[in-house]
């Protein structure tokens, strides 16, 4: 008896140690914004020309969307938020540091997006109808 009190003690303390670290986590997600540019290193964009700007705002908008949706999948789990902190959030706040780094080079380059590329309205083939292939011709 007294094995088993020691036991549900024991797991029970590491279930309360494990919250409390999700709760201490947690406490830092408000502060990514703040602290993101010291994990990514602000002269990386100087030498870039517009088009490898946008290019890279392109990217790490892609992998900011694709770490956010880990994160928000692992806090769906049990322990999700600490399994959130621990696996993703250094990640995203490193590429949220480098975005605001490239944004900042945007606008300093005074660059503007590539307008899509228009592509040719598509203009129908000349089709054989049942006239033209029997010799008669419209009248």
């Amino acid at each position: 008896m007294a094995a088993s009190l020691s036991h549900r003690l024991r797991t029970q303390g590491a279930l309360l140690l494990l919250l409390g670290a999700g709760f201490a986590l947690s406490g830092c997600a408000g502060m990514s914004e703040t602290v993101a540019p010291a994990f990514a290193d602000p002269g990386k964009f100087q030498l870039y020309d517009c088009k490898q700007l946008e290019a890279e705002r392109k990217t790490l908008a892609t992998r900011t969307a694709e770490l956010q949706r880990l994160m928000d999948k692992a806090q769906t789990g049990a322990g999700g938020a600490v399994v959130s902190e621990l696996a993703y959030r250094n990640d995203y706040v490193s590429v949220r540091g480098q975005a605001q780094f490239a944004e900042e080079a945007w606008r300093r380059n005074k660059c503007r997006e590539t307008p899509p590329e228009a592509t040719p309205p598509a203009t129908p083939a000349p089709t054989a109808g049942p006239a033209s292939r029997s010799g008669r011709a419209a009248r």
